[in-house]
């Protein structure tokens, strides 16, 4: 059966998340793709995600394939899916994939990116697409913070209770902290903190963000960011940020 390979972009704020609930019923990205497919082909269609984001989480590259006896090229499958998707699901490329692609472990890398606005006052148009702090951050400290996470560690202090994983060891490669492309004001400011690593955990990084927050605002030195990873303990870390500020942008295989 042809295996197909797609590229979704989703808001995800009226989602609980990417993965398909079966003991609820609840709207979930996989669920809607998955139940849109099936009226295109007739078929019973899984999809398999490269990530199961949270609810609430967008996506601007999340990656998933399916397999069907339906004799329709990708292009179609695309126009198709877009005609009848929700607005904030969009379908940005469709391609054939090798017979033995998939988008969950074949993955190589994942790209997160979370946004911070600071400011006066909240934004009503990014109330659901950035985590609101009404005070400047050390920004410096945050970027000494985060240096102590880059590398290959056991990341179980930024581990949200419910995970399945075996092995909490996990490799950062990327963990940068700057003002967001294109935003400059003198009373407020979009910060983006990007995150590439091999795999994530549950919750990782939004543990990790909620983290240097703490760390930004004085609670934490950066220093003691070291001591909270080494210590493999969740209960020593910051809070987890909300789900609003989260993107996956990119996977690489």
């Amino acid at each position: 059966m042809p295996n197909i390979r797609l590229t979704i972009a989703y808001e995800g704020t009226n989602y609980s998340g990417w993965q398909r609930q079966t003991r609820i019923q609840k709207k979930t990205i996989q669920g809607i793709l998955e139940d849109t497919l099936s009226k295109i082909t007739k078929e019973r269609i899984r999809v398999i995600g490269a990530g199961r984001t949270d609810a609430g989480v967008h996506a601007l590259g999340q990656v998933a394939n399916f397999r069907t006896k339906k004799r329709i090229s990708p292009e179609e499958f695309k126009k198709a899916l877009n005609s009848l998707l929700p607005k904030d699901i969009v379908i940005r490329k469709a391609q054939r994939a090798k017979n033995n692609f998939q988008a969950q472990f074949d993955a190589k890398s994942k790209y997160y990116r979370y946004i911070i606005y600071q400011g006066p006052t909240p934004s009503p148009f990014l109330r659901n697409y950035a985590f609101y702090i009404p005070y400047r951050l050390n920004l410096k400290a945050i970027k000494e913070g985060a240096k102590y996470l880059i590398g290959k560690h056991n990341f179980s202090s930024f581990q949200l209770s419910g995970s399945t994983a075996q092995n909490p060891v996990r490799t950062i490669t990327k963990l940068t902290i700057t003002p967001y492309r294109g935003y400059r004001s003198p009373k407020s400011r979009l910060i983006s903190i990007d995150c590439v690593a091999d795999g994530f955990l549950y919750g990782m990084v939004r543990s990790i963000v909620g983290t240097l927050i703490e760390v930004g605002k004085g609670k934490i030195s950066p220093s003691k960011v070291e001591e909270i990873l080494r210590a493999h303990d969740r209960r020593l870390a910051g809070p987890t940020a909300p789900a609003q500020g989260l993107y996956l942008i990119r996977v690489r295989y």
